[in-house]
């Protein structure tokens, strides 16, 4: 069975950093390109971050130079390093293969204070 669990979250001051942590059960991970998405309340669910099977990276611009996405593929996890937060960025993130192949984990709630 697929799990996807998300952490790392929390309250944070404008300028601030967080790392979210999302880790991958039940699949073969390493074959996956993975993406972090976030949910502001009232907002679509967006794509903030992807990272391919080799590595490769995207970002969207709101989070460029901003974010960091990585990959462990010996402990199955995908990690987003988030710097200079602004208050924008609150939201529940959370990740999914980057073409949405899995069910959706609980998310991880970034709140950054102005």
């Amino acid at each position: 069975q697929v799990q996807l669990v998300e952490s790392g979250g929390g309250l944070v001051q404008a300028g601030g950093s967080l790392r979210l942590s999302c880790a991958a059960s039940g699949i073969m991970f390493r074959f996956y390109g993975m993406g972090w998405y976030r949910q502001a309340p009232g907002k679509q669910r967006e794509l903030v971050a992807s990272i391919g099977s080799g590595g490769s990276t995207n970002y969207a611009d709101a989070v460029k130079g901003r974010f960091t996405i990585s990959r462990d593929n010996v402990k199955n996890m995908v990690l987003l390093q988030m710097n200079s937060l602004k208050p924008e960025d609150t939201a529940v993130y959370y990740c999914n293969s980057d073409r949405v192949t899995f069910t959706w984990g609980q998310g991880t709630q970034v709140t950054v204070s102005s």
